[in-house]
């Protein structure tokens, strides 16, 4: 049956079903990853260091990582093994200033314990320092924290530690390369928890190395884009739970 005609001669045009908006709730949002930072030229200073060191390869390698995870929207970098070693540090320097005064005022034999509870309490405090840097701080470099709210409070944790993989003794050579280069390495964990820690969302560890000539050039000059990009995505896989 052909449609009704108005008084103009058109057909009236067909109804579109009114669009009612969905009753699925939208997924929680998801917290910001390194590769949502952006960072201008103006902020970055030239980082240059001799390529043929490979400590102060790595330091300025550490340096760069905990400078790009450590801004506002990112992680808060927690310094706990820095205050620990610090703490121990200078409890020893004031057992040792301390022992030194006492045994100057007091007679050398009436100060003899007093001098020997100051030098095995020195001891002590070193050897602590000394213990903790080992087995507890280890090759961690940056330890962060972040909290987010969506619906309920969560925390993310991330730890990381880093070191240096030498060169194969098969590939040495004078002049460093992409193919002889040491390698920056790293380790990865993260957690991702709800109900001050007692409620697991997700968690992943990744380990993954790369040489140090593709973040430095020739003259030692750090490519601070294309390290923090190899980062960003190193981070993000974590988080999303792609870590080998």
């Amino acid at each position: 049956m052909a449609p009704r005609k108005n008084a103009r001669g058109l057909s009236p045009t067909p109804s579109t079903p009114e669009r009612r908006p969905s009753s699925v709730a939208s997924s929680p949002e998801k917290p910001p990853g390194p590769l949502s930072i952006t960072i201008s030229p103006e902020e970055r200073e030239i980082i240059k260091v001799n390529n043929y060191s490979a400590a102060e390869l790595k330091n300025a390698c550490d340096d760069a990582l905990k400078r790009y995870l450590s801004r506002p929207v990112l992680f808060k970098q927690i310094h706990l093994h820095t205050d620990v070693r610090l703490a121990l540090g200078w409890a020893g320097v004031f057992t040792a200033v301390a022992t030194g005064l006492y045994g100057w005022k007091i007679d050398f034999e009436k100060s003899k314990p007093g001098v020997w509870v100051g030098f095995i309490l020195y001891l002590v405090l070193t050897s602590l320092q000394t213990l903790y840097s080992y087995f507890v701080e280890g090759d961690t470099i940056f330890v962060g924290r972040r909290k987010t709210f969506s619906k309920r409070i969560i925390t993310e944790r991330i730890t990381i530690s880093s070191g240096t993989l030498p060169v194969p003794s098969s590939k040495l050579s004078l002049k460093p390369s992409p193919t002889n280069s040491p390698s920056y390495s790293l380790s990865i964990n993260y957690v991702q928890s709800t109900s001050g820690g007692k409620s697991l969302l997700a968690k992943g560890r990744t380990h993954e190395s790369k040489e140090y000539s593709a973040f430095f050039d020739e003259k030692g000059v750090m490519a601070q884009e294309v390290f923090e990009r190899w980062i960003g995505e190193l981070v993000e896989a974590v988080m999303e739970g792609k870590g080998a």
